[in-house]
């Protein structure tokens, strides 16, 4: 597969992984296309990591891909909303 090929098959994964994460997700969300894509393939990055981490495998599967998304999705919202984001309920 060219490289041309392999970024375009990138960006169209991350726009579907992202589109679907902000549809899990209901709300007001103010993001762009661009801004989708990038947590479509943020949440595909991460989820491969944990696939690797837990399981061993190299591949992650699209469930864990858009369950990755998604928190990535909170995450952005609770940070644009001016709350603090608090993982796992820790203060400081």
């Amino acid at each position: 597969m060219s490289v041309i090929a392999y970024v375009i098959v990138l960006a169209a994964s991350g726009l579907l992984i992202g589109a679907i994460a902000r549809l899990v997700l209901p709300g007001p969300d103010p993001m762009t296309l661009p801004e989708t894509m990038l947590v479509g393939m943020a949440g595909s990055f991460s989820a491969g990591l944990i696939a690797r981490l837990l399981f061993g495998s190299p591949g992650a599967g699209i469930l864990l891909s858009v369950i990755a998304a998604t928190g990535i999705v909170y995450l952005i919202r609770r940070h644009r909303a001016g709350e603090p984001v608090r993982l796992f309920g820790l203060r400081r």
